[in-house]
C-alpha cells in the first residue's frame, strides 16, 4: 500500500464518519454480547442446551442471507438499507430494558429479539458489501478493513469490560441501552454520506433464480469457494465452544461478570494486534500463508481456557490468554480474506456473494451453537470446548491446493469468469 493511499484514508471524511459509525456500533454490540446470555444464566436460569439455543437463534437469520442478498442487489441505494437495519436493531434492543422494568422478562422474548435483530444485521451486512466497494478504491481494500477490523479488535478489548461493569451496576437488560444508541448513532451518521449508489442488477429471471446463480457463482468461484470451506468448518466448531464459554466462564471458573469482561477485553488485545499486524505480515509473507496460519492457530485458543485453575487471577488469565490467541489469529484470517474476497468478487454479484457465503458460512453457527448446547448437557461443557479446539483445525485443509494459499499480492486481483 503507497503512502499516499495510506493518508487518502486518514484524510477521507467519507471513511471516517463511516468508520466512527462501525466503531461506536461495535462497541455496543459487545456490551449486547455479553448482556445477553448473562440475562438467560442469571435471572432466567437457562441451561446449557437453552444457551446454546440462544446463541444460535443470533445466527439463524443467516440461513436466508442469500435470498435477502438476492433482494438487496435489486435495490439501488444501499445507504437507505443500512439505516432501516440500525434502526431497527435499536427499537428491539430497546424492548428488552422495558420488559425488564414491567416483570414480564422471558427466554421467549431474548429468542425473538436474537432473530429479529439478527435479520436486522443480514440485511445490514449484505447491503455493506456493495457499500464499501463504492466507499473505498480497490487498491484502499486491505488498509480500510486493517482500520475497521482494528477499531473492531478495539470493542472487544474495552467493550466487554465495560459491558461487565455496566452490568453489575444497572444489571444486564438496562445494559443493552448502551448498544439500542450505538444502533442510532450508526443510523446517523451513515445518513450524512455521501455515496453515489452503484447501478443495480438489471434481470429479469425470476428471484429464486437469481438466487440460485448467486450461490452456484460461490460454489464454483475458485477463490471463493475453497474460502467458504475453511470459514464455514471454522465457524461450526468455534461455536460449538463461543456458545457455552461464558456458561463455563460463569458457573465452571466461578468468575463474576466484571472479572468476565475484564477478561475479554485483556485478551482481545490480541485482535487489535492481529488486525494491526495483518497487512505487513501479509506482504512480508504472502496473504494466502496468513490466511492458512490464522485458520490453524485460532482454534487453539480454546484451548488456552482448558487449563485455568487456581485462584481466581490464574482462571481470568487462562481466560484472556484464550481470547488473546483466537483473536491475534483471527484478524490474520479475516482481514487478508475479506480482501481478497472484494478483488475477486463481480460488481453485480456482491450482495448475492455475501448473502450466499452468509447463508453456508453463518449459517452453520446455529447448528453450531445446538451442537455446543447439547454435548454440553451430555458430555460436560470442559469436554465441548476440548471437542470445539480440536475440531476448528480441520478448515486448513479447505486451503491446501486452493489458489487462495498461492496468493501472495491482491494487487492484480480480477474476478475470474466461473
Amino acid at each position: 500500500m503507497s503512502t499516499l493511499a495510506a493518508t487518502s484514508l486518514w484524510r477521507d471524511r467519507r471513511f471516517r464518519t463511516f468508520w466512527s459509525a462501525q466503531t461506536v456500533s461495535e462497541f455496543g454490540d459487545r456490551i449486547t454480547e455479553l448482556a445477553l446470555p448473562l440475562i438467560a444464566v442469571t435471572l432466567l436460569d437457562a441451561s446449557p442446551s437453552q444457551v446454546g439455543f440462544l446463541t444460535a437463534a443470533v445466527w439463524l437469520p443467516n440461513v436466508v442471507s442469500l435470498f435477502i442478498g438476492t433482494w438487496v442487489d435489486h435495490r439501488r441505494d444501499k445507504r437507505r438499507l443500512m439505516i432501516i437495519a440500525d434502526l431497527s436493531r435499536s427499537i428491539l434492543l430497546l424492548s428488552l430494558p422495558v420488559a425488564y422494568w414491567l416483570g414480564v422478562l422471558t427466554l421467549g422474548q431474548l429468542y425473538a429479539i436474537a432473530i429479529l435483530a439478527g435479520t436486522a444485521g443480514v440485511l445490514f451486512g449484505t447491503a455493506y458489501a456493495a457499500f464499501f466497494v463504492r466507499l473505498v478504491d480497490r487498491d484502499q481494500f486491505l488498509e480500510a478493513n486493517t482500520k475497521i477490523s482494528a477499531t473492531r479488535s478495539i470493542s472487544f478489548m474495552g467493550g466487554p469490560a465495560v459491558g461487565g461493569l455496566l452490568v453489575q451496576a444497572l444489571t444486564a437488560p438496562v445494559a443493552v441501552l448502551a448498544d439500542a444508541l450505538s444502533f442510532v448513532f450508526s443510523a446517523v451518521q451513515i445518513s450524512r454520506l455521501k455515496v453515489t449508489p452503484g447501478a443495480h442488477e438489471e434481470s429479469t429471471e425470476p428471484f429464486l433464480e437469481r438466487a440460485r446463480v448467486g450461490m452456484r457463482y460461490v460454489l464454483k468461484h475458485p477463490y471463493l469457494s475453497r474460502s467458504l470451506g475453511a470459514a464455514t468448518t471454522v465457524n461450526f466448531f468455534n461455536l460449538i465452544g463461543m456458545a457455552l464459554l461464558i456458561l463455563f466462564a460463569s458457573r465452571e471458573l466461578g468468575l463474576s461478570a466484571g472479572v468476565i469482561g475484564l477478561a475479554f477485553g485483556i485478551g482481545a488485545s490480541g485482535g487489535l494486534l492481529g488486525a494491526v499486524c495483518a497487512a505487513p505480515l501479509s506482504r512480508i509473507f504472502g496473504a494466502g500463508r496468513v490466511i492458512a496460519a490464522g485458520a490453524v492457530v485460532f482454534p487453539g485458543g480454546m484451548a488456552f481456557v482448558l487449563l485455568a485453575h487456581g485462584p481466581v487471577w490464574m482462571r481470568a488469565a487462562a481466560l484472556a490468554a484464550g481470547e488473546f490467541v483466537a483473536a491475534f489469529a483471527v484478524m490474520c484470517f479475516d482481514v487478508p480474506l475479506n480482501s481478497l474476497q472484494a478483488a475477486v468478487t463481480h460488481d453485480h454479484m456482491r450482495s448475492r456473494v455475501v448473502g450466499a457465503f452468509s447463508s453456508i458460512n453463518y449459517g452453520i453457527r446455529p447448528l453450531g451453537a445446538v451442537v455446543g448446547g447439547f454435548l454440553g448437557t451430555w458430555i460436560g461443557v470442559r469436554e465441548t470446548l476440548l471437542v470445539s479446539a480440536a475440531g476448528g483445525l480441520l478448515a486448513v485443509l479447505w486451503l491446501i491446493g486452493s489458489p487462495i494459499i498461492r496468493t501472495r499480492e491482491l494487487t492484480g486481483l480480477e474476478p475470474p469468469e466461473v
